[in-house]
């Protein structure tokens, strides 16, 4: 199979939750002038429902279905957009499938989970990390690798980067 030229495909971006998926993908989308999306916020104006509520009413299976619904629209779309990808959508063979059309390029971005720990206390819609962010984060690092590895076409470590060096790193 041809890979569409890099240019016509989706930029996405995957990672634990605090790696700045959604501040650096609105940096890339505007130096690219692409559409930005991220998923996360996009689940939650389909459903009228933060991802919060949605864990708390109808649990995890469903967030992970809305998930791919919203990822299959986004990676549909015409016209090439900029995708913040929620943490978890690795967890999907589904997804995955869907990263690996074509139709995108992957970026990891990479930290290790104590560096994130800070950055994700501050986000409202995490449950699943509020008993034990570190423990949690350290854990999900371990079971997703290989899913992120398995999806991604780049890695871009964040670890002590500026958002301007990732956004950089990211285009390069």
């Amino acid at each position: 199979m041809t890979r569409p030229d890099p240019t016509q495909r989706h930029l996405v971006l995957i990672g634990l939750m605090g790696t700045g998926k959604t501040t650096v993908g609105r940096l890339l989308a505007e130096r690219l002038r692409r559409r930005f999306v991220d998923t996360d916020a996009e689940i939650e104006r389909r459903s009228g429902r933060t991802v919060r509520d949605i864990f708390a009413e109808d649990g995890e299976p469903e967030f992970r279905r809305i998930e791919t619904e919203v990822l299959d629209d986004s990676i549909a779309a015409e016209d090439p957009c900029v995708i913040a990808a929620a943490g978890g959508a690795v967890l999907s063979q589904a997804n995955r499938d869907a990263l690996r059309t074509g139709r995108c390029r992957v970026v990891w971005l990479i930290a290790e989970p104590e560096a994130l720990v800070g950055r994700v206390r501050q986000g409202q819609h995490r449950p699943a990390i509020e008993a034990d962010p570190a423990g949690t984060l350290k854990l999900m690092a371990a079971e997703r690798e290989a899913l992120y590895r398995e999806s991604a076409d780049a890695i871009v470590r964040v670890d002590g980067r500026t958002i301007q060096d990732v956004v950089d790193a990211v285009l390069r």
